[in-house]
């Protein structure tokens, strides 16, 4: 391991398909207005809001609705939020759904009081909040995997206007509280965005894993969690409710982005800046961007990092390198990736998430630099486009 780091994470996980009965415990711990924040209504449809609502009732507590946070949400959602709960003096935001309502409730609780304007301080300028400021507790129920965000400080919030979507990685004060973590509530998620999830998982474990070429432990749990989630995905694309595959994707998205895997690595996160890129000028599906690029990429970088490459192929998908070139048994490990993709169903192609060649400048201009074995410029992009049309 090299270089120095801190590692630490507050959020406390409650697991399992009774995970649901701590939510009581957890409210002790705060005042009395609740602000409930959740998506498009599923959690209306599957009863859960009910079950929510009832043990918050039962709690004594004052409940503020905050619905109709959509999957990439917006500037305009994350002004609408602040304002509710600066009305209200919440004193908990409870974010019941999938990773996008879980990263909306870390950027409204940072921005509640803040004396600014959120997106320009945050997403533009990145910069955290003041020492002093009153910073609101978040708590988390989550229905989709995928994003991590139940247990990390990260929040993506999309400006339209700016053909932006940017992620802000707060520090720990902003990880939730708690979160509840029940596989069953997984089980209602369309097949579409449960393999988007997926996806979304894989591109977080191979973003840390594809860079640094010392022994590190961070890259052994990183391969162990890669080769769980491979498994489980194709068990779960067949039988979606099969609950030991679900409960081991979910526990999986967990640690692939609670900051654990990334430690003592320099990390290289251009898939997700191309993907965020196209999902500002689209609003498509986050985990499908992802997919839509991954090959091009990791294609168009191989030859900078071909001992990391070959390594994936070996450990993560047990390719035979014998008598075999480097690049030989690295581009085997991203076909193998390939052909993963093509089980479980995600996009394969930019055109499939709403890249045209007409549009592609403009994704080009939305994505920030950046990289890890390679370094891109805004023309590496454009070529990574082409190719992934």
């Amino acid at each position: 391991m090299l270089g120095n780091f801190t590692y630490e994470n507050p959020t406390r996980l409650h697991f399992g398909e009774n995970s649901l009965g701590f939510l009581k415990e957890e409210l002790g711990h705060y005042g009395e207005t609740v602000m409930v924040s959740y998506g498009g209504g599923s959690i209306k449809r599957t009863g859960l809001y009910d079950q929510v609502v009832a043990i918050l009732k039962a709690a004594g507590k004052t409940v503020v609705e905050d619905g109709g946070v959509m999957p990439n949400p917006t500037v305009e959602k994350l002004y609408e939020g602040c304002r509710l709960a600066r009305e209200h003096n919440v004193d908990l935001i409870l974010a019941v759904g999938g990773g996008s309502v879980c990263d909306y409730a870390k950027g409204v609780a940072a921005s509640t009081w803040l004396d600014g304007d959120p997106w320009e301080t945050y997403y533009l300028n990145y910069k955290d909040p003041d020492p002093g400021l009153r910073i609101l507790p978040v708590g988390c129920i989550l229905t989709m995997v995928g994003t991590g965000s139940e247990m990390n400080g990260g929040s993506v919030i999309t400006n339209h206007s700016q053909n932006l979507k940017i992620g802000k990685v707060f520090d720990s004060r902003l990880m939730p509280k708690f979160t509840i973590l029940n596989p069953k509530l997984t089980f209602t998620v369309p097949q579409y965005q449960m393999v988007a999830g997926f996806f979304d998982i894989m591109s977080h474990l191979m973003e840390q894993y594809f860079s640094n070429e010392d022994d590190n432990t961070s890259d052994y749990l990183n391969e162990g969690l890669m080769r769980s989630l491979i498994h489980s995905s194709r068990i779960a694309v067949k039988n979606p409710q099969d609950y030991e595959a679900r409960s081991n994707i979910m526990w999986t998205a967990t640690w692939a982005l609670n900051t654990l895997v990334g430690k003592g690595k320099s990390q290289d996160w251009m898939v997700h800046m191309i993907g965020q890129a196209i999902g500002a000028v689209t609003d498509a599906t986050h985990g499908m961007t992802l997919a839509a690029v991954s090959i091009p990429y990791y294609k168009y970088i191989m030859h900078s990092g071909l001992h990391k490459f070959v390594r994936f192929a070996k450990n993560v998908w047990d390719i035979n390198t014998d008598g075999k070139t480097d690049e030989q048994a690295a581009m085997e490990g991203i076909d193998a990736l390939d052909a993963w993709m093509d089980e479980i169903g995600v996009a394969k192609k930019a055109s499939d998430v709403g890249v045209t060649p007409d549009n592609i400048e403009k994704v080009a201009d939305a994505t920030i630099l950046g990289g890890g074995f390679m370094q891109l410029t805004r023309d590496d992009v454009v070529e990574i486009l082409k190719r992934a049309l």
